[in-house]
């Protein structure tokens, strides 16, 4: 089986993707790390995001089995990820790593879960299961608040605010793979959930389709 989950920054598809996978015996990949590594790739070189040969000479080296320690997740690599992801080559480029993950979990899992912003239209179309993660945008600035306090990295709400409206767009408009949910893809909206309440009502789609 085939779980595609998609959604905007924040709206809790990353913690959502990883639990379902502990629930279900499924291997898991997050597709934003992928461009999160060709983006530190890019930085740590002196490139520039906004260059396609830059990003293309980073996806060469790429390596999916080092996790590069907590500089990936710094939020200056969040961002430029999220400008790369917006070149139409980088994306066709990393499409192939999605795709065989999704057909080849591994030895011993029961399927497969990715999560990103283009799962469910371009990367799995075919996926058994899609599931459309939202919430309000108020909630969404929050949460990433909350998650770099915890990281003990230093924000200021306005910039966070400025940020996630420059993402979305980016997202939301891009000319290639734009963030939008499948047709046939539950909404689920978790402004108003905690992980746990979400987690359930992802659980009983995934197993009887209840919505």
């Amino acid at each position: 089986m085939i779980v595609a989950i998609d959604g905007p920054a924040a709206s809790g598809k990353g913690t959502l993707a990883r639990s379902l996978a502990s629930e279900l015996s499924f291997a898991y990949m997050d597709t934003g790390k992928l461009y999160r590594r060709v983006a530190l790739i890019v930085v740590s070189n002196g490139g520039s995001v906004d260059n396609e040969s830059d990003c293309l000479e980073a996806i060469k080296s790429i390596d999916l089995l080092n996790d590069q320690g907590q500089k990936l997740y710094l939020e200056e690599i969040g961002l430029a990820a999220s400008k790369l992801a917006s070149i139409p080559i980088v994306r066709k480029e990393l499409l192939g790593y999605q795709r065989f993950f999704s057909k080849n979990p591994g030895k011993g899992y029961l399927g497969a879960i990715l999560d990103g912003r283009d799962i469910g239209t371009i990367v799995c179309p075919d996926a058994d299961k899609k599931i459309y993660v939202t919430a309000d945008f108020e909630v969404r600035v929050n949460r990433r608040l909350k998650e770099l306090k915890a990281k003990g990295e230093k924000v200021i709400e306005s910039e966070i605010n400025k940020d996630m409206l420059n993402r979305d767009k980016r997202d939301f408009e891009r000319a290639i793979s734009p963030l939008k949910p499948a047709q046939d893809a539950w909404i689920l909206d978790t402004s108003l959930l905690n992980t746990k309440e979400a987690l359930k009502f992802a659980l009983n789609y995934i197993r009887y389709g209840t919505r």
